[in-house]
């Protein structure tokens, strides 16, 4: 069953969405050679303290941390601790939630830590950015989940590859819905599935988390020992960009962004949804 949300419980989602929004800003200022994961971690843990909202991610199946930071060829779920020191030159992807008043937001950017990057590198984030984009895009009242999924993938496949060779769209992760819990009904993969059908149709109300995972290699994972990290086969390095977003009567909210999307989506020829903390 897909949780269908009203107005009300939407504003809501969207006071969840901003506090993550604000520990994206501080915890990616804090990104910088010199600085360990568990510096982010902290951060995160006082910007949430600070807005009076609970971390989703901590005691979550047992996980140890405020946010999720994956370094290079850790694709999702990294955590954070002292020894992981960011270096110059280092790709991370912090992915970070919050809950107001029972409601959730959920969100992840990837973050170029120094200088020096290589084109390669440069492109990997933004191709899995703007796939993010297109699928926020596909939200649209009569259109299916696999429509979203679509869009993410063909965005991606029509990239060109620095170097040559296709990105891997990782496999065994995805988006999902989100509301009174983190993880909810429906899972969104990242590319289309026969075997998954055309999934449910989208409505006023739908809420959804799209997260596209990409890598430099393959789409496959393996997950490390401590029975969270998650790194690429080939140990390529990846990106990972999220947003939780809300379709309404009157388009697609990106709880999340500080904007709602307004910016990116009318670059995209959409309309976003007025915010109802306006």
């Amino acid at each position: 069953m897909v949780e269908i949300k009203n107005p009300e419980q939407i504003a809501k989602m969207r006071e969840a969405g901003l506090v993550v929004a604000a520990v994206h800003a501080a915890t990616a200022e804090a990104a910088v050679p010199g600085a360990t994961t568990k510096d982010l971690d902290e951060v995160a843990r006082k910007v949430l303290a600070d807005h009076g909202a609970k971390p989703n991610f901590l005691g979550y199946g047992g996980f140890p941390a405020t946010i999720c930071t994956s370094v290079n060829d850790v694709v999702v779920h990294g955590i954070p601790d002292d020894k992981t020191v960011l270096k110059d030159g280092d790709l991370i992807s912090v992915d970070a939630g919050a809950i107001v008043d029972g409601w959730h937001g959920d969100a992840a950017y990837t973050a170029f830590v120094g200088t020096g990057h290589s084109p390669e590198l440069v492109e990997l984030s933004r191709v899995t950015e703007e796939s993010m984009w297109a699928g926020i895009a596909a939200m649209r009242t009569g259109n299916r989940l696999i429509d979203v999924s679509r869009a993410i993938e063909s965005y991606i496949r029509r990239q060109p590859k620095p170097g040559g060779g296709k990105y891997g769209i990782i496999e065994d992760y995805g988006g999902h819905g989100i509301g009174t819990s983190m993880h909810m009904d429906p899972h969104l993969l990242n590319y289309v599935s026969r075997k998954r059908g055309k999934g449910p149709k989208l409505v006023p109300g739908f809420c959804l988390a799209i997260e596209p995972m990409v890598s430099l290699g393959t789409p496959h994972t393996e997950v490390m020992p401590d029975e969270w990290t998650v790194v690429t086969l080939d140990h390529t390095w990846s990106s990972h960009w999220e947003h939780s977003i809300a379709l309404t009567e009157e388009g697609p909210l990106v709880l999340t962004a500080v904007d709602g999307g307004r910016a990116k989506l009318a670059e995209l020829g959409v309309t976003a949804a007025p915010d109802p903390l306006a």
